[in-house]
Parts: C-alpha cells; sequence; structure tokens
C-alpha cells in the first residue's frame, strides 16, 4: 500500500490539481510558521530585555498578521483538500462506471455485483479522509520539514544534527506499525465486502426463503457476519490508537533532545536566548508533518485499499486485459449500455454507423468462445429492414450471448455488419435500442424511467411509447419507488420495453432488441404488445426478439432457432420465413 499511488493521478486529474495547489499552500504554510517562531522568539527576549510596548508593538502586531495568514492557509487547504477529494471520488466513479459498462453484463456477472457496489460507493468515500487529512501533511513532511531542518541548521547546528539523527525514528516506526496496520485493514475491508455480499444475496432470495419457510434461519448467518466487522473494526482502532500513542512518544522524547540540548547550552551562556527560543519553536513544527503521517495513516487506509480495488476493476478488462483512455458518450443506464462502450482500437468516428432505414443486419459465421468452450457456433443470418424477427431456442443455447455479441459485450469471431458498415467487437452502437430481462427501473416517475438518458422528456413521445409497448394504461406521472416499487412484474417489463421504444423513436434507431419481453405478461397485454411491435417494424425497423413465447414465435416474420452446442458448429441461416440454427 502506497502513500501516493501513481495510478491515482493518471485516472484522476484532479489528484494532479491538488497537489500542484497543496504543494504550494504547503509552501506558504512552512514560511509563515517560520516567520512566526522568529517574531515570537522576538518578543520574548525583548520582554526579557526590558524593551517597552513601543520597541514590542512591531512585533505583536507582525505576529498576530501571521497567526491570521496562517489560519487562512489551513482553511485554504482543507478547502482544497476537501474539493480535490470529491473530483478525484467522481472521476475514479465516472471510471469505473464506463468500464463495467466496457464489459458489459457478461463481466459483471463473474463478478460479485455487491462489491463492485460497495467499492464505488462506501469504499471511495474514504477518500475523504486520505485528501483531508493523510495527503496534505504528506505534502508538508516533502516540504516543510527539510526546510525547517535546513533553518534550524543554519540557526544552531547541534540542534540541527539532533533532528536529522532522530527524525528517521519516526518513519521506522511508521513502517513497522504500517505493516500491522495492513493487515488488520485488509481484514476490516474483506469483511465489509462479505457483509455486503451476503446481505444482497439475503435481500434477493428473501422471496424464496419466505416461500419455505426459511427466512429466520438466515438471521444467525447475519448476526455472525456483522459482528466479525464489529471485531476486525475493533481491531483496527485498537492498532490506530496504539501506533498513534507510539508515535506521539516518539516525536516527543525526540523534542525533549533537542530541548534539553538548548537549555544546557543557555545555562552555559554558548547560545543566545533568541536562536535558542527561535530552535526550540521550529523543533516540533519540524517532527509534526511526519508524526502526522502516521496518525493519518489509520484514517486513510480505507481510501487506499478502495482505491486499489477501483484500479483493479479500471484496468482489469473482460479478458483480463489493459484499460485504455477513452472518451465514451454518456450512458443510457440499464436499456442502452452498449451505445457507452468505448471505442475499439483503430476504430474512428466514423466506422459507427449513422441511424437511418435501408440497412440490413448480417451475421456472418459470429462465433463465441469461452476459455476453450464454444457457446455460440458459427452463425449467420440476414435480417432486412422492417423485419420482426425471434430468437428462439431451449435455455442455454446461446440466445442471450447472440444479443451480447450484437451489444458489443463479448469478443467473436466472425462479422456483423450494418448496412455497407462492418461492426467493431466493442465499439460503440448508438444505432441500437435494448431492454433486458430486468426491467431495471428506478425512483422517479414512469416518464423518467421511459425517457432515461435523454436530454429531456417528451410527453407526446412518452405516451406513444408506452402505447406500442402495450403500457397504454400506465400514467407517465405516476411515481415509483426503488427498483420500480408500485408496479407489478407485468408493468415493469412494460415500461422497460417502452424505454428501448422511446430510443427508437427519439434517436431513429434502425435496431431495437427486447429480451423476453412478455415473460410476466398475460394474453391480452402480449398481444397489444406484439401489435407495437409489429406497426414499429412495418416503419422500417429492425425488431428483434428474445422469447420462447408461441404468441411471439407465431408473429415473428423470421424465426432463428439457436440450438445447444453439440460439438458440431451451427449451419447458415438463410433468409426466409423459419430460418435455423
Amino acid at each position: 500500500m502506497r502513500p501516493l499511488d501513481p495510478r491515482l493521478l493518471r485516472y484522476a486529474s484532479a489528484a494532479r490539481w491538488f497537489l500542484a495547489i497543496g504543494a504550494v499552500l504547503g509552501f506558504a504554510q512552512t514560511l509563515v510558521v517560520i516567520a512566526f517562531s522568529w517574531l515570537l522568539s522576538q518578543v520574548i527576549t525583548l520582554a526579557v530585555a526590558g524593551h517597552g510596548q513601543a520597541e514590542l508593538a512591531p512585533y505583536v502586531g507582525g505576529l498576530a498578521a501571521v497567526v491570521v495568514l496562517r489560519a487562512a492557509l489551513v482553511w485554504l487547504l482543507e478547502v482544497a483538500a476537501s474539493r480535490g477529494a470529491a473530483s478525484v471520488k467522481s472521476q475514479l466513479r465516472t471510471r469505473v462506471l464506463r468500464r463495467v459498462a466496457e464489459n458489459g453484463p457478461d463481466w459483471l456477472a463473474g463478478q460479485q455485483g455487491a462489491r463492485v457496489s460497495t467499492v464505488a460507493t462506501q469504499g471511495l468515500d474514504a477518500l475523504d479522509n486520505y485528501f483531508a487529512r493523510y495527503l496534505p501533511q504528506l505534502l508538508l513532511a516533502g516540504i516543510a520539514t527539510p526546510i525547517l531542518v535546513l533553518v534550524m541548521l543554519w540557526q544552531d547546528l547541534p540542534s540541527g544534527i539532533t533532528v536529522i539523527i532522530v527524525l528517521p525514528l519516526i518513519p521506522l516506526f511508521m513502517i513497522l506499525i504500517g505493516q500491522a496496520t495492513q493487515a488488520v485493514q485488509k481484514q476490516q475491508w474483506e469483511s465489509l465486502q462479505r457483509l455486503g455480499v451476503g446481505f444482497l444475496d439475503l435481500v434477493g432470495g428473501l422471496g424464496t426463503l419466505k416461500i419455505f419457510g426459511r427466512e429466520r434461519r438466515q438471521t444467525d448467518r447475519v448476526r455472525a457476519i456483522t459482528e466479525d466487522y464489529r471485531v476486525r473494526t475493533m481491531k483496527v482502532l485498537r492498532v490506530s490508537f496504539l501506533s498513534g500513542f507510539v508515535l506521539e512518544l516518539g516525536a516527543s522524547l525526540s523534542v525533549a533532545l533537542v530541548a534539553v540540548s538548548i537549555g544546557l547550552r543557555l545555562v552555559d551562556g554558548s547560545l543566545g536566548l533568541g536562536i535558542g527560543l527561535f530552535v526550540l519553536l521550529l523543533a516540533p513544527e519540524a517532527f509534526l508533518p511526519v508524526r502526522q503521517i502516521g496518525v493519518q495513516f489509520h484514517a486513510a487506509a480505507d481510501g487506499l485499499a478502495a482505491a486499489e480495488e477501483v484500479f483493479l476493476i479500471i484496468e482489469g478488462g473482460p479478458a483480463g486485459g489493459t484499460a485504455t483512455d477513452t472518451t465514451d458518450a454518456a450512458a443510457t443506464a440499464g436499456q442502452a449500455p452498449a451505445a457507452t462502450a468505448a471505442q475499439a482500437p483503430g476504430a474512428t468516428a466514423s466506422q459507427a454507423p449513422v441511424a437511418g432505414p435501408g440497412g440490413s443486419l448480417r451475421f456472418a459465421q459470429v462465433t463465441v468462445r469461452r476459455g476453450t468452450d464454444v457457446t455460440l457456433p458459427a452463425f449467420s443470418a440476414t435480417i432486412d429492414p422492417g423485419r420482426f424477427a425471434v430468437i428462439a431456442g431451449p435455455s442455454g443455447a446461446g440466445k442471450s450471448t447472440l444479443v451480447a455479441a450484437l451489444q458489443g459485450f463479448v469478443p467473436y469471431t466472425g462479422s456483423i455488419t450494418l448496412g455497407d458498415t462492418t461492426l467493431d467487437p466493442g465499439g460503440p452502437r448508438p444505432w441500437l435500442a435494448w431492454a433486458g430481462q430486468r426491467p431495471g427501473l428506478l425512483s422517479g416517475t414512469i416518464a423518467d424511467n421511459v425517457a432515461l438518458g435523454a436530454r429531456g422528456i417528451d410527453e407526446a413521445l412518452v405516451v406513444r411509447a408506452l402505447d406500442l409497448a402495450g403500457g397504454g394504461d400506465l400514467e407517465p406521472g405516476i411515481v415509483l419507488g426503488v427498483n420500480g416499487d408500485g408496479l407489478s412484474g407485468g408493468q415493469a417489463q412494460r415500461v422497460a420495453a417502452a424505454r428501448a421504444i422511446y430510443r427508437t423513436l427519439s434517436d431513429g434507431c434502425p435496431v431495437l432488441v427486447l429480451d423476453e419481453p412478455s415473460s410476466a405478461l398475460d394474453e391480452d397485454a402480449e398481444g397489444r404488445l406484439i401489435a407495437g411491435l409489429r406497426e414499429l417494424s412495418a416503419g422500417g425497423t429492425i425488431v428483434i426478439v428474445v422469447s420462447h413465447r408461441p404468441a411471439v414465435v407465431d408473429a415473428a416474420d423470421l424465426v432463428l432457432s439457436v440450438v445447444p452446442v453439440a460439438g458440431a458448429p451451427g449451419s447458415v441461416v438463410s433468409l426466409g420465413e423459419d430460418a435455423h440454427v
């Protein structure tokens, strides 16, 4: 765990800005400390020598001004730290969310969702202490301590040499204590992640547990995980207090050595009172930043641990690759993540298809592999504009994998083209509107959810999208709770489908993909949805639906039946009323 990870400067430009501002303020604060110590020593020396108020007044006035200036500099450093922490957290969260969107749900399914959520929220919030307490002291230790030691050497060589000898002892204690701290801090962080994952799993499966009457048995499990987290947190606090005591004791003894040396030389007359006081006032200021680094390290440890996890997410890819700096479109949460995917290396903006009619969607020998296993073998098909296509097949046959390849979420061999444009795996998909199996609704009105990701809400278009999705009976102004609370499963599905349809209508997307949009609908609602999709396809949109439902399959112009991998590659799908792989 490094005090300042270079990756923090690479991935968060605000950190570089804070270091520059902090260095300037730290240097100014050091000069103010020197001025304060010199003025105070002069005031005391003149007062002891019997000088009057008139002679002391300029020094006292200067001392007061220096005190005010030092307070202002401390305040400015705190403001810069707070703003720097907020900016850095925002930039890192943006990169994490962008990376998650680039990797897609296929990557996210292999991760612990609660872990990623904890890192991006509570974990990064711990960077507040890192920037507000730890990093300013790190800057002062690199700027103030060397300057103060040089001034002490200039004014009193023996005191300066004493400080140089005893000063390295504090970093030595810090290293020894830091090793123990890092171990218990890592255990606490892992315990917090287990608590988050366990609670999320419990909430997700609570309905099933209640059906079988097993919900109360989870109480002991949650209590055990919570108790483990409490115990590890107390261990971190115990180590923090003990280490703070050790560092304070070491610094106090070091300053005491300087004070004893100065006192003995003042007694025998080899050192003047003014210089002795000046150096004695500088000694604790020289030790203070180094001492505070050790004390504040514990407050910053959570942030550093979370930042390490963030860097692993940012630098890791679907295949364990390294992240590249990309400029992505704003995310359309949940329904069109492919539109936010980073542009693939070598791709240019001109390679992205322009939304518009007339282009056929072609799959040519599209093969998806996961490790050494083939999950989608040599898939080929052509879907012309205005066609309503259904991807059918048993569970596990590769239907969702085919959609993920179309979205650019999984690497594949072969080619996918729209019109005359060959699509890059992982490239942007501004031409695609998509709704997945999970509605992914947020708190807000139905209209907010339907128009999610759009610059503004077109009320008429929201009503139109709901009608086409079979949700004409839903009032756009209804306010939903968390995860769409307030709607039934079928209503939530229709709102999710309306979101994708809204994007199709507002952005002119030529391709609309829906994954199991009618699994929770009754026959009447399903019929209205099918009629709306047929109307969209009649307008020139390529509509692709993944479904097991007979009514949806019967309404299709083109059925693409995907069968499970049986060791042999799939055959080519030709355009027709009932094409098969």
